[in-house]
């Protein structure tokens, strides 16, 4: 059976906080403490997985591989996104295969999460991949998968104000 290219977001702070919307495969000239991965939704598959076809949670990245493999996909590239709680429930929006399996959480709270904004990370049907605070987002019915995770870490090409130096917030993300 012809296999697919199959990228896989399981959940997205990674994107939000690294700005990796574009990634590269090679580990970096100036820092090769991160590997990197370029994506392209317009010809790569980019999918969220929480649970398997039995509504079992996937929980780990062996469980995705099998699952992957199982449907004789090939994984090219997986990652963590998004946040989950003790359950392994997504903390916030969770889309999939445009079904919205978790809504989105918009209350305050203690917590990473709640430091605002947080934000969306979203494909559309059109295969295009986007990233929004989570008040602007809308699902106008063309969003194939989503996460919600926060705190955003850059907003409109600047860093988030809570990050600056000596702030409590300011961490390794």
């Amino acid at each position: 059976m012809k296999k697919t290219k199959l990228i896989i977001f399981l959940t997205f702070i990674v994107l939000l906080g690294a700005g990796l919307i574009t990634l590269t495969s090679n580990k970096s000239k100036t820092d090769d403490r991160f590997i990197t991965k370029i994506v392209d939704p317009k010809t790569d598959d980019i999918k969220l997985y929480w649970k398997d076809d039995k509504g079992e949670i996937l929980k780990n990245i062996e469980n995705l591989i099998s699952f992957v493999e199982n449907k004789q996909l090939t994984l090219l590239f997986a990652m963590n996104a998004g946040m989950y709680k003790k359950d392994f429930s997504p903390q916030g929006l969770f889309i999939q295969d445009q079904k919205t399996l978790n809504t989105l959480d918009t209350s305050s709270g203690n917590g990473n999460f709640y430091l605002m904004p947080n934000g969306v990370f979203y494909i559309t049907t059109d295969n295009s991949a986007k990233v929004c605070k989570t008040s602007d987002f809308i699902d106008n019915g063309q969003v194939k998968y989503a996460t919600q995770s926060g705190p955003m870490l850059v907003i409109d090409g600047k860093i988030h104000s809570a990050f600056k130096e000596g702030s409590k917030n300011l961490n390794i993300r």
